[in-house]
């Protein structure tokens, strides 16, 4: 995914994760020259200096910026000239320079490397930077500059990136309640203002209460199956917990949690189960049922106000799907058959089981212990036998950065001078097949307890050809680290997550765009998985796999025959995982479709009706996220949008066929790809970036064959 992130529209800080409001920032004084963020950094391409900058220096930096801001914006909207397109649009793309420093670095930071001190001033910023939005969007003098050019749009003689921006502008202006009423307009500010303080707070329980649901087992035994590093990682856990002689397993983002593939022990299982699905609903300071549903009915009447049935309608319009009966259609069409699945997989499951003599009915915490069963007796191995040959250094450079290499001719050099947040971060050069540096891209893939689950991408420095920005872009994942001296074996899992999030990486380096609201993380949330999704291909792709599929001892190539048996399980326990993540996009849209009067008061039992009204309620497959830690659908960018990843492998799937039908991985392919789509950001309507790329529509079929959704 990428990273919800801060960006540039219609000049204001425009928070992805938040949409709110307060009381704009007063006059204040000019920020200390000492501050980091005062200057421009004189880094190459700008990258922070992390090793000057402290946590005090992110409140002024601030409160500075957004006084800056609207001083700029101020002398736009008062400006006694003629609205012109360069004193107007282009004078309010070039604002806000000094909050966007300070707002980038904060966001990445805090969901990376956060601590008690950022998130309270996240909790008390995301207000005041909505207060901020709002003030700009809301400044009529300036709408109606904005909206003179765009009632005469078709005379200005714009280029058509410019006319799109245009466009652009008047629309979010709109979007953002410009038409409003002046008492509208009030109460439009207070909804903001009271959603942008829940989501951080939605966002900072989710993180506490994982930490605070990991699982504590008093003996190895109960820890059988997992080997003896992983054992020895829980056991070091414990012991920084102060709970020295006890083991302690971790809570990862998803309901699943990895360590379920290996535990023998069942009862481990179940308790380490129960522990991910009551996060957030056992009480207690980090129960976030009322933080949801006060978000949902917030969002419910602010959609109401400015005139859409719901927010789901009011945010897909913004997307490529458009509209909730899109989406919902989208969504039934795929429940049936993958239930379907799913209950043919949990039927082989279960003959293992009994014939094992178990005794019991799959449940979802036997789930991965025994689909690694089934895999091994259909296809003679199970998923343990690939982990020694997927060695962490291996993975990204003989693998992610030889694949984007062969497709696209960039190189990378690691480097060592430059600064980073945390130790175990890594800082890569970027150059282009022509030699010259194109970017510099930030390594942070190890987990620990202060960053935020899952795997992202975001931007320090986005691309920008009217400030002179070259991207400087991070990849984040949460692989487990292992004790000192012992090598980072990955599972197939986190190698395609790796590919998956470097895909994001190249989107944001290959941007080749002249104004910043036009960088790649603005496009609609359900293309903007798209890029990242076609980048999985090559993990799998013989000449990619050949390449650091590499025994992390031996250094032997991974055997063909086992290479064969990857391959040929693409599609093995696919009805699983579309179950779970459908169940997810079905609650993120049954949330996001409510009235303000239909917003339950019990969360848990109107998720469980709503999974059962769908038909994908199925046991023994949770959702990938239930409501209570549903980052996406609340606190993040991707509300009413979760379905987005489903609608993004439409077109990755698609293309995925082009790639094969044309020869595969090849400089020719790449640079098609790269200048047709990616290096054009959001600089023009989405599905037709995507037609100017394919030649054609998508076709859904590719899609429904790689999840074996095909009739039988």
């Amino acid at each position: 995914m990428t990273r919800p992130k801060l960006l540039f529209v219609a000049a204001a800080i425009a928070l992805a994760h938040t949409v709110a409001q307060a009381t704009p920032a007063a006059a204040g004084p000019a920020l200390d020259p000492l501050n980091p963020f005062a200057k421009v950094s004189t880094l190459p391409f700008h990258y922070p200096a992390f090793d000057k900058i402290k946590d005090e220096h992110f409140k002024p930096a601030f409160e500075a910026g957004m006084r800056e801001q609207l001083r700029e914006v101020e002398a736009i909207a008062n400006n006694k000239a003629a609205p012109t397109f360069d004193n107007t649009i282009v004078a309010m793309e070039r604002s806000g320079q000094l909050l966007y420093r300070v707002s980038t670095t904060f966001s990445n930071l805090q969901g990376a490397n956060t601590n008690d001190t950022l998130d309270a001033i996240d909790s008390e910023m995301q207000p005041r930077l909505a207060a901020h939005q709002d003030t700009i969007y809301l400044n009529d003098k300036l709408y109606q500059r904005v909206k003179s050019l765009y009632d005469k749009r078709d005379k200005l003689k714009l280029d058509a990136e410019s006319k799109h921006l245009l466009e652009r502008y008047h629309r979010d202006f709109v979007r953002a309640g410009a038409r409003l009423s002046s008492a509208d307009k009030e109460k439009l500010k207070a909804y903001n203002s009271e959603i942008a303080g829940l989501m951080s707070k939605f966002a900072q329980n989710t993180l506490k209460e994982a930490n605070a649901s990991a699982l504590v087992v008093d003996t190895r035994a109960e820890l059988a199956g997992l080997s003896d590093a992983q054992i020895d990682a829980a056991a070091l856990e414990a012991k920084k917990r102060g709970q020295d002689g006890k083991f302690v397993l971790t809570i990862a983002n998803t309901t699943g949690q990895p360590a379920l593939a290996q535990l023998a022990n069942r009862t481990t299982r179940e308790r380490l189960m129960a522990a991910s699905l009551a996060r957030g609903s056992r009480g207690g300071e980090f129960d976030n049922r009322e933080v949801a549903t006060r978000i949902a009915k917030l969002r419910a009447e602010k959609a109401t106000l400015l005139g859409y049935p719901n927010f789901a309608a009011y945010w897909l319009e913004e997307s490529t799907a458009k509209t909730p009966e899109t989406v919902n259609k989208l969504l039934a069409e795929l429940a049936g058959p993958a239930v379907n699945n799913a209950r043919k997989e949990a039927a082989e499951i279960q003959k293992v089981i009994d014939a094992e003599n178990g005794g019991f009915k799959v449940a979802s915490y036997d789930w991965a212990y025994y689909t690694d069963k089934v895999r091994a007796a259909k296809y003679s191995f199970d998923a343990s036998q690939l982990k020694p040959y997927f060695e962490l250094n291996n993975v990204m450079l003989n693998g992610v950065f030889y694949a984007a290499n062969k497709e696209y001719g960039i190189s990378f050099k690691e480097r060592h001078d430059l600064p980073v947040y945390n130790p175990d971060v890594r800082v890569f050069d970027v150059f282009d097949a022509n030699g010259k540096q194109l970017a510099i891209f930030l390594m942070d893939l190890y987990a620990r307890p202060n960053k935020q689950g899952g795997a992202w991408m975001n931007e320090y420095v986005s691309q920008s050809a009217l400030l002179g920005n070259h991207p400087v872009v991070a990849n984040h994942l949460n692989i487990p680290k292992p004790p000192a001296g012992e090598p980072t074996l990955l599972t197939w899992d986190e190698v395609r997550t790796a590919f998956h999030e470097f895909g994001h990486a190249l989107h944001g380096m290959f941007s080749n765009v002249k104004y910043p609201t036009f960088g790649s993380g603005n496009l609609p949330r359900d293309f903007v998985e798209y890029p990242s999704q076609v980048n999985e291909m090559w993990a799998s792709w013989p000449e990619v796999l050949a390449n650091y599929a590499k025994h992390y001892q031996t250094g032997a190539p991974m055997p063909r025959e086992l290479l064969d048996k990857v391959l040929a399980t693409k599609k093995f326990n696919m009805g699983y995982m579309t179950t779970e993540n459908l169940a997810s996009f079905l609650l993120d849209q049954r949330w996001h479709q409510l009235t303000p009067s239909q917003i339950p008061t019990d969360v848990l039992a109107f998720e469980a009706k709503a999974l059962h009204d769908a038909g994908l309620d199925f046991a023994p497959v949770p959702p990938r996220y239930r409501t209570t830690y549903f980052l996406h659908a609340f606190p993040a960018g991707y509300s009413a949008g979760c379905y987005g990843y489903l609608w993004s492998e439409k077109l990755d799937a698609d293309t995925v066929e082009w790639f094969k039908q044309n020869g595969g991985l090849s400089r020719k392919n790449g640079d098609h790809f790269r200048q047709t789509l990616l290096s054009r950001g959001s600089s023009a309507d989405a599905m037709d970036l995507f037609r100017n790329f394919r030649g054609r529509d998508a076709d859904i079929k590719p899609l429904l064959e790689r999840r074996g959704l095909t009739a039988e």
